[in-house]
């Protein structure tokens, strides 16, 4: 059974920092690509982030480049989010994903996610 959990939100000034992890289990997780999304509350879903399998390529899209970074500790089965230079548009549900192809065939799987709310 492939689970997700994400850890690490919380409330933060604008211009803070936070960092998110998610632990993998349940599937060979060296063996796929994972993501970041983020939804809030009466806007889409958005993708801020990917890693690949061995952490060599990352991808984000203009909102949060160059303030997150996307990381994996294939030991330890899990990803990072480290979020930098927070603003209030930051704010919402921060959930890890695994999608597409590896050992274990094709997954699409989420957390529940972690709420990042970003406040003075």
């Amino acid at each position: 059974q492939v689970l997700l959990v994400e850890s690490g939100g919380g409330l933060v000034q604008p211009g803070g920092s936070l960092r998110l992890s998610c632990a993998a289990s349940g599937f060979k997780f060296s063996s796929y690509a994972m993501s970041w999304d983020r939804q809030a509350p009466g806007k889409e879903r958005e993708l801020v982030a990917t890693i690949s399998t061995a952490g060599s390529t990352t991808n984000y899209p203009d909102s949060v480049k160059g303030r997150f970074t996307i990381s994996r500790d294939n030991a330890k089965n899990t990803v990072y989010l480290q979020m930098n230079s927070l603003k209030p548009g930051d704010t919402a549900v921060y959930d890890c994903n695994v999608r597409g192809w590896g050992r274990n065939g094709a997954l699409n799987a989420w957390g529940r996610g972690t709420q990042v709310t970003v406040s003075s």
